[in-house]
């Protein structure tokens, strides 16, 4: 034991030898060691390791998340899917049978039910689909985003192009509350709310067909026919539509699954986007996510929508990425898939590959195909709104 009682302990490398013993010294004195004991290589790897990780974290950090989703989130339960039969040449009796449904003497009343923003094509195409069975048309519209930013009403100023619906549209508005940084999520239940009065006020009553779905989430109309015919059919019954992106052209999978399609109860439906049950029919229609002609609504979706955080740096709204993006069939967030299996995840990497067919889509597209030609295989380019 030294004078003083202080131990330096052998296993100490020299180096430290001249600080040991000193108290007042001994947390700046340990520093020195460890600085002292470092390669200074192995200094100057780490300052530039540590910021090149942070920096790599800050741009990526998103993509690392969800492609290590399977670790921290399990799939959802799976779907009860019904087989879904339709040929023209067959008669609804035996549509209903193979269904294992009966079928009604008189068909159902049917509403059709929808938020608005912006989307006067497609709201144009699916509303043509579904004409011939719809009972009343129900479109609410704000003069507010999800996001809390304002907006014009543009149907309310594009109405003269509905006029083969007016006779059976209810249409409403509702003021946004336009409350910046507020989670979208939140205006978005309070227009849903809305629309359930605006419903009422359409006249729907107990046992009617409601159709919950977005704008761009269009269901067939055999689908709505089978189902306003057909008895005991299940009184929530979720849709899986193909999942397309931009047009028609990038075909994503067959996993759309949001819409739905209610036997209406008075007291007990409630307007909603979620899931609502475990039964759903193949095959229902289509969903087309940012169909959009103009470059611009691509931008003012990017910023008005409900998941507004996904575009984390400003050039993700440049007008040439975004056209670009467009045609490659790849993500406008650069995100990677949201899916629950690494399996899901690496089958999706990549862009969308190009499909040719334009096989079994709405008829009014198809008949109107020189208006609608960005909706088509091979033609990706994105009009100017002054051409």
């Amino acid at each position: 034991m030294p004078e003083g009682g202080y131990y330096c302990s052998k296993k100490t490398d020299d180096i430290c030898e001249d600080v040991c013993g000193q108290e007042s010294r001994a947390a700046f004195s340990r520093l020195r060691c460890i600085l002292r004991g470092l390669d200074l290589r192995i200094v100057m790897l780490l300052f530039m390791l540590i910021p090149s990780g942070i920096f790599v974290i800050y741009l990526h950090g998103q993509k690392i998340t969800y492609f290590l989703r399977p670790l921290w989130e399990s799939p959802p339960k799976s779907f009860n899917d019904i087989p879904h039969y339709y040929h023209e040449n067959v008669s609804m009796e035996n549509l209903c049978k193979l269904h294992g449904w009966g079928i009604r003497e008189s068909p159902r009343r049917v509403f059709d039910a929808v938020l608005f923003s912006n989307e006067l094509d497609i709201l144009t195409i699916r509303w043509n689909e579904l004409y011939p069975y719809i009972t009343q048309f129900v479109l609410l519209e704000s003069n507010s985003t999800f996001t809390g930013l304002p907006k014009p009403l543009v149907f309310a100023g594009n109405r003269d192009k509905f006029k083969f619906i007016e006779p059976r549209l209810t249409y409403g508005t509702i003021g946004g509350r336009h409350r910046k940084g507020e989670n979208p999520f939140v205006e978005e239940a309070y227009q849903r709310v809305a629309l359930d009065q605006l419903l009422r006020i359409a006249g729907i009553s107990d046992d009617d067909l409601l159709i919950m779905s977005d704008v761009d989430e269009i269901p067939s109309s055999h689908t709505i026919n089978l189902l306003r015919w057909c008895d005991d059919i299940p009184p929530i019954l979720h849709l899986r539509m193909n999942n397309y992106l931009y047009s028609f052209e990038f075909l994503v999978d067959n996993k759309s699954w949001r819409a739905s399609v209610h036997r209406y109860q008075t007291g007990k439906t409630r307007y909603a986007h979620f899931r609502q049950t475990d039964d759903i029919l193949a095959d229902a229609g289509w969903h087309c996510s940012f169909c959009f002609r103009y470059i611009s609504d691509f931008i003012f979706k990017m910023k008005a929508y409900s998941h507004v955080d996904r575009v984390r740096f400003s050039h993700f709204l440049n007008p040439k990425r975004l056209q670009k993006v467009i045609c490659q069939g790849a993500d406008l967030f650069d995100m990677l898939p949201e899916e629950y299996t690494f399996r899901e995840i690496i089958g999706k990497l990549g862009p969308i590959p190009s499909s040719h067919s334009a096989v079994h889509l709405p008829a009014y597209l198809l008949n109107n195909a020189d208006k609608y030609k960005y909706l088509l295989p091979g033609n990706c380019k994105r009009e100017s709104e002054d051409s």
